[in-house]
């Protein structure tokens, strides 16, 4: 299924006005797993994370983890980066709009993007998967880091990751250059990058998959048959959310033996 078309069309009903851009990014919240496991380690990282703190969101998308980062700390100087002008252009409109004036969203290409020693910490949230050269945006990402800084990463595992049951099958989301990551894989790829220690678990297990497919899947592949579905979703996930939150939670919570997703982090 392409993706991008859905994007696109959430991206213009929600971008109407600085509040339904910042309902969307409550429901992102509410509604993304990876969200849920990305906002955790965040917290995790606060505790011991530096005063004057340097973010760099490496493939931003919608701006909702950059988001997120300015509600914690107004201090904190935010750079997020995209291959998508309009993306960029929409996000530095609303951040603009709601005076965030330590965010800033630029276009560009994480193979070429390179700033050494600048930040404290990078997010790359669902990116690896679209980008074929991924050792390179490693080292750039390293190099990009200051000395004990730290790299948090959230990508499909190849344990069914991309919704890949079995061989011969493809991506769910046909952007993505490949269906998952080996756990060891990219552990090794991240050390021969620069990296000094790195610590990857799985996340979307058991529970994670159930709600992914209730609260995700199921919607996409109806927006992706007619845009009347929109009418509908809202009474869709009146029923369904209930059921996502607590298998959310669970996935969250609970360490996966294994699962679709990786939850990767990587210092330098």
């Amino acid at each position: 299924m392409h993706y991008d078309p859905i994007k696109r069309t959430l991206g213009k009903v929600f971008n109407q006005s600085p509040f339904l851009r910042r309902m969307f990014y409550n429901l992102l919240d509410l509604l993304l797993l990876r969200a849920w496991h990305i906002h955790k380690e965040i917290k995790l990282w606060i505790k011991t994370a530096p005063v004057n703190i340097s973010v760099l969101d490496a493939g931003s998308g919608y701006g909702q983890y950059t988001y997120y980062l300015s509600q914690i700390n107004p201090n904190w100087k935010i750079l997020a980066v995209d291959v998508k002008q309009e993306q960029v252009e929409d996000c530095n409109n609303f951040f603009s709009a709601i005076g965030k004036s330590n965010v800033k969203f630029e276009l560009a290409d994480l193979t070429k993007f390179r700033n050494d020693e600048a930040y404290n910490l990078v997010l790359s949230v669902d990116v690896m998967e679209h980008i074929l050269e991924d050792v390179l945006v490693f080292q750039n990402i390293c190099a990009s880091l200051k000395p004990g800084g730290m790299l948090l990463i959230s990508t499909p595992s190849d344990q069914g990751g991309s919704d890949v049951q079995g061989e011969g099958e493809t991506s769910f989301i046909e952007e993505h250059v490949r269906d998952g990551y080996n756990i060891k894989e990219i552990e090794a790829k991240l050390k021969s990058a620069g990296f000094s220690r790195v610590d990857a678990r799985y996340s979307y297990g058991t529970p994670g998959k159930i709600s992914w497919r209730l609260s995700m899947k199921y919607p996409i592949l109806m927006l992706g048959i007619s845009k009347l579905f929109f009418i509908i979703l809202p009474f869709y996930y009146l029923l369904v959310y209930p059921f996502a939150f607590i298998l959310n939670y669970f996935d969250t919570v609970f360490p996966q033996k294994t699962g679709t997703g990786l939850i990767v982090k990587a210092w330098k």
